[in-house]
């Protein structure tokens, strides 16, 4: 193995965050398009959590977490200058990720699978709303960014878990209450970088090699 082989799935959000960082880094990986409904042995025995993505590194190392492998692209190379800069700017990004991956994810899961839940699905996103959307869209009345002029890891990391609410009722959304988050999601997601790792990538094969990515 000469490359670090990826294991992805295209719309997760967790694996479009690391796709994000691995291609603003210039780390070059085997991608390996999973099909969830018949998640690859291969993938499995790296790492029995059996989700996506997992990212294994020419010497066997398996990093198992979006965020792990987020940092470890940006310690190989971090061109945009996504790495915090400072003690405050690390707090306030660990800050903002944490309350995506917590109370967020759990609100969006339950706005985009209202039929899994016992409550409709407006409840989750009036709540998802007040606990996170809002506080973001005040954030970013004063600066394009999450913590400034320039997006940063706190952006990255969170932008495609907010694209998947815009999604999950389109036209409610650009009408939203939210205009400076709508301003914000649509400068992140029409980028030249955003575009190039969300290309449509063929379910590898056991036994054949990966798209060099």
């Amino acid at each position: 193995m000469t490359l670090p082989i990826l294991y992805s799935f295209r719309r997760c959000p967790y694996a479009i965050r690391a796709r994000l960082a691995l291609k603003a880094a210039n780390v070059t990986v085997e991608l390996r398009e999973i099909a969830l409904r018949h998640k690859p042995a291969e993938m499995l025995t790296a790492s029995a959590k059996g989700t996506v993505p997992v990212l294994i590194l020419p010497e066997g190392l398996v990093l198992e977490q979006s965020l792990d492998i987020m940092a470890w692209a940006l310690r190989q190379h971090d061109p945009e200058g996504w790495l915090p800069p400072s003690l405050d700017d690390a707090a306030a990004t660990s800050a903002i990720i944490s309350a995506n991956d917590g109370p967020f994810k759990v609100l969006l899961d339950g706005y985009k699978y209202a039929e899994r839940h016992p409550q409709p699905s407006e409840v989750y996103r009036a709540q998802a709303i007040d606990v996170h959307l809002a506080p973001l869209n005040q954030r970013l009345v004063s600066a394009p960014y999450l913590l400034g002029q320039t997006p940063t890891l706190a952006d990255m990391a969170i932008v495609p878990f907010v694209r998947q609410f815009s999604q999950v009722d389109a036209a409610w959304f650009d009408t939203s209450a939210l205009p400076a988050l709508r301003a914000w999601l649509a400068r992140l997601t029409s980028t030249d970088l955003f575009n190039a790792v969300m290309v449509k990538q063929p379910v590898w094969a056991p036994g054949q090699p990966g798209n060099e990515f």
